[in-house]
């Protein structure tokens, strides 16, 4: 399932959504504009995430690559999905903690995302990088503040696509499920790839942390 939209307005503008999806954007385009040569490896090299720095080698430099590697991403597609994700689940989430709150919250869980895959792999010294893991945080908050909330899907059946609306709920804890079941699966893949485990910890964060950020007139489980 691809969510196209929710039927969940807002009360406020969600500037620090559409903040954050134009710093990743401008980020992107820097990338784009080093080339596939010296520069862009260098770039990356100084700012993706390595497991096995942080592990082995700690310094300031690794640890600040915890949050840089938030802002990297490695191609249009995992840009496009990350900001597509974050635009639809991201503005009521920003509504329900707050302005600067929602900073806090989303860099929280892009740090727990980034322990979550260091734990998982700690000998690894391919990068990480991605919003994806600070993503799911959103999408765990998003779980228990408004889990009967209507998402518009796109369903691909055989070669047809098909749009249903589907409660909240449902799409994200089979989107969980699936990250969970594909983390076990890459447990003992040395190659590159998704960091499923990154996108557990970080919705498992959401969830353990927005009790404590959202407004004091918001409830769970609207």
């Amino acid at each position: 399932m691809i969510p196209v939209r929710d039927d969940n307005p807002t009360r406020s503008v969600p500037f620090v959504t559409i903040l954050l999806i134009a710093v990743n954007v401008a980020v992107f385009f820097y990338e784009l504009s080093l080339g596939t040569g010296h520069e862009a490896n260098a770039f990356f090299a100084n700012f993706a995430l390595v497991p096995a720095e942080i592990v082995r080698e700690p310094s300031s430099e690794a640890v600040r690559s915890a949050f840089t590697s938030m802002f990297l991403h490695g191609g249009w597609l995992h840009l496009i999905g990350n900001m597509w994700f974050f635009w639809i689940f991201g503005n009521n989430i920003e509504d329900s903690v707050g302005h600067f709150k929602f900073v806090v919250f989303y860099l929280l869980c892009g740090i727990a995302a980034a322990a979550a895959q260091v734990l998982s792999a700690p000998d690894s010294r391919l990068p990480m990088i991605g919003a994806s893991g600070a993503i799911s945080g959103v999408l765990g908050a998003y779980l228990l503040l408004f889990p009967r909330a209507r998402v518009l899907a796109v369903v691909p059946i055989w070669i047809f696509l098909r749009f249903i609306y589907v409660p909240a709920w449902l799409m994200l804890i089979f989107w969980f499920v699936l990250q969970l079941f594909s983390g076990w699966a890459t447990l003992r893949v040395t190659q590159g790839g998704v960091a499923f485990w990154a996108h557990v910890g970080g919705f498992v964060a959401g969830l353990a942390l927005i009790p404590l950020f959202k407004k004091r007139n918001v409830r769970l489980f609207q």
